[in-house]
């Protein structure tokens, strides 16, 4: 009888993908929270705006997302500024935990948000609008970046007939510092409909309208992840391209937030709506 009456969704998921049914529901059950994080996002922008003396410009800027990090922060932010690309700019936002001392550099421009929002797409988003480039870049507070993850990035970017996007592989990282794998895996789209397999510290993308994180808050137990969802929405119309090539030291770590992109599809309903995250 169960198996009967689980049936509609595995058809379901077998034809559109679980992920997407998943965001689906998402959108409809978040949607409230996400106009409240809207209209914070458009008023942070503002007010931070107007405290920087120009807005952050180059080639490329890199956007750091961080909150409550310092440590890992500074070796983030020293890893995106040791880049063999010197036409960038890095801009670190805080989630409104206050910032700590961070290297002085002029390519480096640090801001913190009014209140904490728990929610990485909003933090993300902030960066992307203060700053002015022609392609953006994005590392986490407790990732790493192998010195030529940009020039990588860039070489395929501004070749003729490149494409929109590039993301590199990820050498994922144990907290004691062991290496678990690699994860290299070439872009599908439909195959993104049913597997989450790229993270954002390996993205980088040329702006356009489309180059926006989801305002949703997404706690662990909210699938997918905000990675995805951006990914999937710029490539209904960019084309993005995977670059074997390992350059981005991604850290596993079960106390933080981070994608199991190996792990098993769910099987049952969606997940319950989240808690607030402190």
């Amino acid at each position: 009888m169960r198996r009967i009456a689980r049936a509609p969704w595995e058809l379901l998921k077998r034809a559109f993908g679980w992920l997407v049914l998943f965001e689906a529901r998402n959108k409809l059950l978040l949607a409230p929270s996400a106009l409240r994080l809207r209209r914070f996002e458009n008023a942070e922008t503002g007010r931070l705006g107007s405290l920087l003396e120009r807005p952050p410009s180059a080639l490329v800027a890199t956007v750091i997302a961080t909150h409550r990090r310092p440590e890992a922060l500074r070796s983030a932010v020293r890893s995106a500024l040791a880049q063999t690309v010197a036409d960038q700019v890095v801009i670190v936002v805080d989630d409104g935990a206050g910032l700590p001392e961070l290297p002085a550099d002029p390519r480096l421009f640090a801001v913190s948000l009014a209140r904490n929002t728990a929610t990485a797409g909003v933090v993300r988003n902030v960066g992307i609008r203060l700053s002015r480039s022609r392609y953006v870049a994005f590392l986490d507070d407790d990732n790493l970046w192998e010195p030529d993850h940009l020039e990588q990035a860039l070489t395929a970017l501004e070749s003729p007939g490149g494409p929109d996007a590039v993301y590199t592989a990820l050498r994922r990282m144990l907290p004691d510092g062991t290496q678990r794998d690699v994860l290299s895996v070439p872009f599908d789209r439909r195959r993104s409909a049913h597997e989450a397999f790229l993270d954002t510290n390996a993205f980088v993308a040329r702006r356009t309208p489309a180059l926006y994180f989801s305002r949703l808050r997404r706690t662990p137990e909210v699938l997918p992840r905000e990675d995805w969802e951006l990914v999937r929405r710029y490539s209904r119309r960019h084309e993005v391209r995977h670059l074997p090539r390992p350059t981005v030291r991604y850290l596993v770590n079960p106390e933080s937030f981070y994608t199991a992109w190996d792990g098993p599809a769910p099987t049952g309903p969606a997940p319950a709506g989240p808690a607030p995250v402190a």
